[in-house]
């Protein structure tokens, strides 16, 4: 009976000391319970991270105090506390990027080759333009030219004149002439006085630019009852008054004719745009006569004035035109070389979303991580934008699916937070009630037909999350490739994203039941 009593009292004291000991495990590690208000029991013990909330796994502004799925399927992402993501980052699934095309370039340090795109017309080379004025009065009496526009040689014959006053000053220089010939013999103060009568005559031909004329004289010592003009330049008959047997006075224009081997094309620079000409700079011109053709240039002369009505300033280039292509008065579209030379951080132009208040690049911060970042550009050229500051050397921009990007990640609700104090608070959790932001928008139907403009035409059920009832309608793809190997008449499911207001695009599409 004692050996009994001693085991009962033994087998007691045990389990009183494993309570004991329960017990003060129990409050040493800390173990605690708290309700988290949605009729769950979570539990945390002492030393490790503290779970604040559950984040959308798209970077939207939607947080869950409890585990739950976005619309897609996707789990929603723990957040520690220390571990909130940083303002304005967001995330875009892995596979999600890759049916989007995305595609990122990094920022360089590149020479930018600035280009400014003006439009002008081309005209010709007042230095190159040449009119035909006799200096006396007389009669026309056969034209050789009589056509304008007729292209003409250098010293080819254009018209016959007659003149009194030419013939009777023909005649005292050959008379002049003749004397001093036959005055071999004489004095000299007699020869002086006809070498002067002599110098006389022929300064007065000279004058009325006939200086050749006694080479034409007959031999027996009268001139010639005609004399030739003559084309002083290659080039084209602009302007034609001479008609066969009309009178002319002294000064009257007969002919213009200019020189269009060279040619001028003048441009209209806007004001804001001026400071970036310079004299020399290369020019490239096209017309639309020759879409396929550039005429090289350079500026040769920045007028002084502006054009108050247009806000523009005249620019003169100078081009060659060997073969005549270039016509007068013809429009044309010229490209300027300017700014200065010397590496720039540079993106992409493709890269830079103008927004109308701000310009905004998506940098690529790792797979399926983008931050937007608000840029300041300056020069550009034709593929490549200079970035003053906003993005670091490196860094990799995207180039490509921008807007679909916007789209899938609220890029606009990203940047919302980019222009105000932020503070330490964190996002407070949705409440009951409160309508989850809704992004990517499914639906399935038949594919009626691949358009040739690469877009679908689809009649679909009812779409819930739309609104729409069902309807055939054309959609654009994301990226082509989404249609291949699906045969019209295929029963598929898609998936829409809202790129701008009322425009849709189809970011998804897959065959049901092996429509492939």
């Amino acid at each position: 009976m004692n050996k009994l009593a001693k085991a009962t009292t033994a087998v007691l004291l045990l389990l009183a000391m494993a309570a004991t000991g329960y017990w003060l495990g129990k409050q040493n590690t800390g173990i605690r319970t708290r309700d988290t208000g949605y009729g769950i029991r979570d539990t945390a013990k002492s030393g490790e991270r503290k779970l604040l909330y559950y984040r959308n796994p798209m970077g939207l502004p939607d947080t869950s105090p409890v585990p739950k799925k976005d619309a897609m399927g996707m789990d929603y992402v723990p957040v520690y506390e220390g571990e909130a993501e940083p303002t304005g980052q967001f995330g875009i699934s892995l596979d999600k990027v890759q049916r989007l095309g995305v595609k990122s370039e990094a920022a360089t340090m590149r020479e930018l080759n600035r280009t400014l795109r003006v439009t002008g017309r081309i005209e010709v080379d007042e230095r190159r333009t040449y009119s035909i004025a006799p200096k006396f009065e007389g009669w026309v009496d056969r034209l050789y030219v009589n056509t304008t526009g007729q292209a003409v040689r250098k010293g080819q014959a254009l018209f016959d004149v007659y003149s009194p006053d030419l013939i009777s000053a023909q005649r005292e220089h050959a008379l002049a002439v003749q004397g001093l010939a036959s005055m071999q013999n004489a004095d000299e103060d007699a020869r002086k006085s006809m070498q002067q009568l002599v110098a006389a005559s022929a300064a007065r031909l000279k004058n009325w630019d006939i200086a050749d004329a006694p080479s034409d004289m007959q031999a027996a010592g009268d001139s010639r009852p005609h004399v030739t003009f003559r084309a002083p330049v290659t080039g084209i008959v602009l302007e034609k008054k001479a008609v066969q047997g009309m009178r002319f006075m002294p000064g009257d224009t007969l002919y213009q004719i200019a020189d269009l081997s060279s040619v001028w094309a003048i441009a209209e620079v806007p004001e804001q745009d001026i400071g970036q000409v310079h004299l020399g700079s290369r020019t490239q011109v096209t017309v639309d006569a020759y879409p396929d053709r550039t005429f090289d240039g350079k500026v040769t002369f920045i007028y002084p004035t502006l054009d108050s009505a247009t806000r523009t300033v005249q620019v003169r280039m100078e081009i060659a035109n060997p073969q005549g292509l270039l016509k007068p008065a013809m429009f044309a579209n010229a490209r300027i070389a300017a700014g200065k030379s010397g590496k720039v951080l540079t993106v992409p132009a493709s890269a830079v979303i103008d927004s109308g208040t701000r310009q905004i690049v998506l940098v690529r911060l790792a797979e399926g991580r983008f931050e937007p970042r608000v840029v300041t550009p300056a020069g550009r050229s034709d593929d490549y934008v200079e970035i003053r500051d906003g993005v670091a050397e490196g860094e990799q921009v995207v180039t490509s699916a921008n807007f679909l990007i916007d789209a899938e990640s609220n890029l606009k609700a990203a940047l919302g937070g980019m222009g105000e104090q932020t503070d330490s608070t964190l996002t407070p959790p949705l409440s009951h009630g409160e309508r989850e932001h809704v992004v990517g928008h499914q639906g399935q139907g038949i594919l009626d037909a691949i358009n040739p403009d690469g877009t679908v035409s689809i009649t679909h059920d009812p779409i819930k999350s739309l609104g729409w009832p069902g309807m055939t309608m054309d959609f654009t793809l994301a990226n082509t490739s989404l249609a291949e190997g699906i045969k019209p008449g295929s029963a598929i499911t898609f998936e829409l994203v809202e790129r701008k207001p009322g425009e849709f695009v189809i970011t998804s599409l897959h065959a049901q039941h092996g429509g492939h």
